[in-house]
């Protein structure tokens, strides 16, 4: 009795048992992978949301017809800097392939969303959209050109973009493009001579 009194007062020790834990390292591995797929998601479903917000700015605007636009509209370059800033800020965490999953379908909604734009858009001159698209129609078909390729059109066809819009295509980067290290030199070059 005076050895349990004497326990008591020395306090509750904890004793060891060899009991397996209720999680092992492969089930928080697995729970963990769960959770990064959630979140390219998540970020995927954001970025497309961004998109349509920015894209809706093109309802609130009135266009002229006879007005020939010389820069893109505020919310397309406020649209495109964001697009980049993520895209800049994830690439040294996210890998290539899971960017391209969370950027992937923004072209198509932005598309999309134009479309329905153009239905809210009163007076409409047909030929000047249908110019315009066939210009952004040819300017992303760009982007899938080998580079030599893109070099010979841009000396074919110098004047139908802006330099800045010629240097913006090496930007991007294209599954299965490769720009050369001297890419922009050599445009550099080509514009040089406009």
């Amino acid at each position: 009795m005076l050895e349990n009194a004497s326990r008591k007062q020395k306090g509750h020790h904890h004793s060891r048992t060899n009991s397996v834990p209720s999680r092992n390292l492969a089930s928080f591995a697995d729970e963990y992978r769960k959770l990064a797929i959630d979140c390219l998601k998540v970020l995927r479903v954001e970025m497309q949301l961004e998109t349509i917000f920015h894209m809706q700015e093109m309802t609130n605007r009135e266009y002229l017809d006879d007005q020939e636009a010389e820069e893109p509209d505020d919310f397309i370059i406020s649209l495109t800097a964001q697009i980049t800033r993520r895209d800049e800020e994830m690439a040294s965490f996210v890998a290539g392939v899971k960017r391209n999953y969370i950027f992937g379908r923004i072209y198509s909604i932005a598309a999309n969303a134009f479309v329905k734009a153009l239905a809210a858009i009163l007076s409409i001159d047909s030929e000047i959209v249908q110019q315009r698209l066939d210009r952004v129609r040819s300017y992303y078909e760009l982007l899938n050109m080998p580079f030599e390729a893109l070099l010979t059109f841009i000396t074919e066809h110098e004047n139908l973009f802006t330099a800045t819009e010629y240097t913006n295509l090496l930007k991007d980067q294209v599954l299965g493009r490769e720009i050369p290290a001297d890419a922009r030199d050599r445009l550099s070059e080509i514009l040089s001579h406009r």
